[in-house]
């Protein structure tokens, strides 16, 4: 075994905590959320010990979850606000229980660029990422309300946006998303960690 079997345990300990407490606070739409199926997917690929799983984990979400991480913490120090990823961290009317387990994004990619580094970065993990995005997104756009807007298939922000159709704001996200965020992300761990 290349992972320890004490994280192995803790993590898939973690994450069956968190599912029941996740779902009765936000519902079951909320693990649509990338950062969500990256959470709850860790647990094979631990278990696995999977190149490739580490891998397109690390290229759907590490870029996104250092993103949140940065906006975290500048407004944890500074109270100012740069993109409103971590909004959610500071609105008081969610308890402050629920959102400390919203820290797992803290740990998350350290975990998962460790583990690619230790592995290795299997170079399928663009194309695999790329159709489960394209899956989570799908359901996403047809499962969920727009309020909730999940992965901001309604629109960037909090607000569904109404300056295209929704189902062409679907698509340019669909090809934005493995260009803007896994392609360099790809490149980046190839490069890194790539035989």
């Amino acid at each position: 075994m290349k992972i320890a079997l004490s994280l192995k345990l803790t993590y898939s300990i973690f994450v069956a905590w968190v599912i029941p407490i996740y779902w009765k606070q936000y519902g079951p739409a909320n693990y649509l959320w990338f950062s969500d199926v990256a959470l709850i997917l860790l647990v094979p690929a631990l278990w696995l010990e999977s190149k490739l799983f580490f891998s397109a984990l690390a290229v759907s979400v590490v870029l996104l979850e250092l993103l949140w991480n940065v906006d975290f913490f500048v407004r944890l120090l500074t109270r100012s606000q740069l993109v409103g990823l971590s909004d959610y961290m500071f609105d008081s009317t969610i308890s402050r229980s629920i959102r400390a387990l919203s820290l797992f994004h803290v740990f998350l990619p350290a975990i998962l660029i460790w583990y690619v580094y230790r592995l290795g970065y299997d170079s399928r993990a663009f194309v695999v990422q790329t159709f489960s995005a394209w899956v989570v997104l799908l359901l996403s756009f047809f499962l969920t309300k727009p309020k909730d807007n999940i992965n901001w298939v309604y629109g960037f922000g909090k607000k569904p946006q109404t300056r295209v159709p929704k189902v062409i704001h679907l698509l340019l996200l669909m090809l934005g998303l493995p260009v803007l965020v896994y392609l360099p992300s790809h490149l980046v761990l190839k490069r890194l960690f790539g035989s």
